[in-house]
């Protein structure tokens, strides 16, 4: 467990394996409510544009992406330090530094996705709806990075998220998915959807399931004041799709979800 005085980011198991990060010297007692809440608001926007403009310049340094998952890396750590939330992580040994994944966790809050930049081994990309990929300088720099745009109401574009998953993970980037499909409205882990799982069976990429405890209590759904806190990320140990048949994804998504929730020690809904 951290302290007060230990840094935001606190690494366990093999979290500082090669590609992991660097804990960021950040130092102190938490603040109130009320000054992170100002903290990360003035934090996001000059932030977003100057970090996301970077983003986009050094996508073009090959191996094209990687740079910018750094720079979304950086974000995410001045996110979490401006909001004053600390994040603990735990990475199975199992989980080989340097090989691709499809990482899956449960989603509770935008802050999980903060602790998952800081803290995911190695390079990474994420899936991440559609509409973000239009905002301007940060939908851009998403794209730029090779993030992978998927549209839940478009399910004939699926196709194009298996191959750009697979893809990714053949270069030797982890891409992360949100199976709920969206934040959680009570903290507890909701149903599964199928597509991740697809991608999955379709590729053969192993799965790496992640337990993130701590983020609904910072910044639940539907609340816009920010507390300060520890956030949990446990990754397990990988699982293998062909252990499943097509016929068998519901097993592979009950077995996942279960790990997900025993990793993370959140209630299943």
């Amino acid at each position: 467990m951290t302290s007060p005085s230990e840094p935001a980011v606190a690494g366990h198991a093999t979290a500082d394996a090669p590609g992991s990060p660097e804990p960021p010297a950040v130092r102190g007692p938490r603040p109130p409510s009320w000054l992170a809440t100002a903290a990360t608001a003035l934090y996001l926007l000059p932030a977003t544009l100057a970090l996301g403009l970077l983003a986009i310049l050094v996508s073009w340094v090959p191996p094209r992406g990687d740079l910018t998952s750094a720079v979304a890396r950086l974000w995410g750590r001045g996110l979490l330090a401006a909001a004053g939330v600390r994040v603990e992580v735990e990475v199975h040994p199992a989980v080989v530094p340097g090989r691709g994944y499809l990482v899956m966790a449960n989603h509770a809050s935008y802050f999980d996705v903060a602790a998952m930049l800081a803290v995911i081994p190695g390079t990474y990309r994420f899936v991440a709806k559609r509409s973000l990929f239009a905002i301007p300088v940060f939908g851009w720099a998403l794209r730029a990075g090779g993030f992978i745009p998927v549209d839940r109401k478009d399910k004939r574009r699926a196709r194009e998220v298996w191959a750009a998953a697979g893809d990714r993970v053949r270069r030797g980037a982890s891409v992360l998915f949100y199976p709920e499909g969206t934040r959680s409205p009570d903290g507890r882990i909701h149903r599964f959807q199928r597509g991740a799982f697809l991608v999955a069976l379709k590729t053969g990429a192993p799965i790496v399931p992640a337990g993130i405890s701590g983020a609904h209590a910072v910044l639940p759904r539907r609340r816009w004041t920010v507390r300060p806190g520890t956030i949990r990320v446990r990754f397990g140990p990988p699982i293998d799709p062909a252990e499943y048949s097509l016929k068998e994804r519901d097993e592979l998504i009950r077995r996942v979800r279960e790990e997900v929730g025993r990793l993370s020690g959140v209630e299943l809904a």
